[in-house]
C-alpha cells in the first residue's frame, strides 16, 4: 500500500460495493454532462463502483495562511495538510461506507516524523437537504456542487459546516473563517491514469492550498461494465 510500485492494470473483476442506497452523481451532474465524461471517469464515480486503491505521486503547496488553517483544524481531525513538497508518494483508497456514502482516504507517505503516514479521510454523502455533502470524521463538512468541465468531473464547495449529531445538526461556518472555496477536479489521462487537482482560494488571502497528482487505476476498461447512458 505504501510502495511506489504500481502493479500492471488488471480487469475490474473485484466485488462491487453495496449498491443501495447509492450516491448517484450521474443524476446530480445531469445526463448530458455525464455522457461527456470518459468511460473511466463514469466507472470510478458510478453507483456500481468497487472498492479500490490508487497509487501515485502528488505535489503539495500550502501558503502561510494555509498553515494557520491547517493548525486550527487539527481539533477536528486535521483534514488540511501543511506539507509543502513535490513528487510525494500517495495512496487514495475509495470504499463504500455501507450507508450510501463513499469514503475517500488520502494517505501521504513522506517517510519523515513531520508527516509520515499523514491521512486525510472524508465521506461524500447526501446531506439533509438531498444535496451532495463531503464530511470529515472530525465534523467539518462542505456542501458541494458537481459538474462536468471539459471532460473532467469537478466538485466545488458552496458552503462550509460544522456537522454534529450524525449529520442532523449543521452549524454554518462564515466564508471568511474557512480556507476558501474548494475546487477538486478529476481528469482522466488515458492509459489507466488520472490527475487529481485540489485548490482552495480565500476571498482575502488568495490560494491557501494546492494539491495535484497523477494516479494509476488498477482497473482497465476492457472488462469493465458499460457506464455510458446507452447502457443505462
Amino acid at each position: 500500500m505504501f510502495a511506489l510500485f504500481n502493479p500492471a492494470p488488471r480487469p475490474c473483476d473485484a466485488p462491487l460495493a453495496h449498491p443501495s442506497p447509492a450516491l448517484d452523481l450521474r443524476a446530480m451532474v445531469g445526463a448530458a454532462a455525464w455522457a461527456r465524461l470518459p468511460a473511466a471517469v463514469q466507472r470510478r464515480f458510478g453507483t456500481a463502483h468497487a472498492d479500490v486503491a490508487y497509487e501515485g505521486q502528488m505535489d503539495l503547496r500550502c501558503s502561510r495562511v494555509g498553515h494557520v488553517f491547517a493548525a486550527l483544524t487539527r481539533a477536528w481531525g486535521g483534514p488540511l495538510t501543511h506539507i509543502n513538497t513535490t513528487a510525494l508518494p500517495a495512496t487514495v483508497c475509495v470504499s463504500d461506507n455501507g450507508r450510501g456514502g463513499v469514503v475517500w482516504e488520502r494517505c501521504f507517505h513522506t517517510g519523515t516524523d513531520s508527516g509520515a503516514g499523514r491521512t486525510v479521510r472524508s465521506t461524500k454523502e447526501l446531506g439533509p437537504d438531498g444535496r451532495l455533502l463531503e464530511r470529515t470524521d472530525g465534523g467539518l463538512a462542505m456542501s458541494l456542487e458537481v459538474l462536468e468541465e471539459d471532460g473532467a468531473l469537478v466538485f466545488r464547495s458552496r458552503r462550509f459546516w460544522w456537522v454534529r449529531v450524525r449529520g442532523r445538526l449543521r452549524i454554518p461556518v462564515p466564508a471568511l473563517l474557512t480556507p476558501g472555496t474548494c475546487r477538486v477536479a478529476h481528469t482522466d489521462l488515458g492509459g489507466g491514469r488520472f490527475r487529481f487537482t485540489l485548490s482552495m482560494v480565500h476571498p482575502w488571502w488568495g490560494e491557501t492550498f494546492h494539491q495535484s497528482g497523477v494516479f494509476t487505476d488498477p482497473c482497465t476498461e476492457d472488462a469493465s461494465p458499460d457506464y455510458s447512458l446507452n447502457a443505462l
